[in-house]
């Protein structure tokens, strides 16, 4: 089995470095400044007990790569890109690829389905970073992160299972879950303050609280499962993050895309998430549409990161919440 990393970005480089690492067949696609550093110095990854060059093929699109309907296509780019790389994905297989969607957010496995029927979910719990090209660091050693996987929308088969030990053998935490979005709708709750950490450079626990209440009152409404507290700190127990010499953690991978000057950020498939649900089952989400609304205007307006005080977010997040709650009564 080859792995080809579609988005070789913090996590998928870190993937792809880890199993070539072990031996395994992988490929990357990477794009502009990225790709064309990975092509002439090889993948510098850095973890906190390496430094290397690696030499993993690289190219700039699907329809170079040569993929095979027996690869593993593990899907990494952000979820506001997950469509345009299906697109392109598709002309280059004909639907025949094996599509893994290890990333956050829970509309890339629908997205994915739609053209390619053997598609799986990847919980993704993975410390890593992407901010310089042909660069990309991971805060943890032994285990590496967590990487969950199971058939879409529920199952597994002997495919996951394959790859979910490839993964173990390459340093991660990987079981195969027949109810993996159950794992990725509570990965969702926690990935719905990216925006305001990019907004603010901090977080806040109050405005936390809301967002998350405001999920799980959407989930009730639609009647969708999601994993226990416990049942996901039980699969993160065996990570342990840890300083990496010469490189700083800065945050999550909203605020990555800002310090990189992306142009775009994946709000609209996190808080956008909820904002829809919301609406889908009349449920009140004023919480998750003010920072739906920031997070995009800090692209719209080319805002730096830390550009609004967590004072004044509050202000906003709550404030809503105390107007509409006002109004319903």
């Amino acid at each position: 089995m080859r792995f080809v990393i579609y988005g070789a970005g913090g996590i998928g480089g870190t993937i792809g470095a880890r199993l070539h690492l072990s031996g395994f067949e992988v490929g990357l696609i990477a794009r502009g400044a990225h790709y064309e550093a990975i092509v002439r110095d090889g993948l510098r990854f850095v973890s906190p007990s390496q430094d290397v060059h690696l030499n993993i093929p690289c190219f700039p699109h699907p329809d170079e790569a040569d993929i095979r309907p027996d690869d593993a296509v593990i899907l990494c780019m952000k979820g506001q890109h997950t469509e345009d790389a299906m697109r392109d994905l598709y002309a280059a297989t004909g639907g025949e690829a094996r599509v893994i969607c290890c990333q956050n957010g829970v509309e890339n496995e629908r997205l994915a389905l739609r053209r390619f029927p053997h598609t799986y979910g990847m919980v993704v719990l993975l410390p890593a970073e992407h901010l310089e090209p042909g660069v990309v660091v991971n805060f943890a050693e032994g285990t590496a992160g967590c990487l969950d996987a199971g058939r879409y929308p529920d199952g597994v088969d002997n495919f996951i299972e394959t790859v979910a030990a490839a993964l173990r053998r390459a340093g991660f935490s990987s079981a195969p879950d027949a109810a993996i979005m159950g794992q990725k709708y509570a990965k969702l709750l926690g990935n719905l303050n990216n925006a305001v950490q990019a907004a603010t450079g901090t977080g806040s626990r109050a405005v936390a609280a809301k967002l998350r209440e405001e999920a799980l009152a959407c989930y009730r409404a639609a009647g969708i499962h999601c994993a226990t507290v416990e049942e996901t700190r039980a699969r993160r127990a065996d990570i342990r993050g840890r300083e990496v010499p010469g490189h700083d953690r800065h945050g999550g991978s909203s605020l990555q895309s800002m310090l990189r000057g992306t142009g775009d950020i994946e709000t609209d498939s996190l808080n956008g998430e909820i904002v829809l649900l919301g609406r889908l089952h009349g449920v009140p989400v004023p919480a998750n549409s003010v920072v739906q609304e920031v997070g995009n205007r800090l692209v719209r307006e080319n805002l730096e990161p830390g550009s609004m005080t967590i004072e004044e977010l509050e202000s906003l997040v709550l404030g809503m919440g105390i107007q509409t709650a006002a109004a319903s009564t």
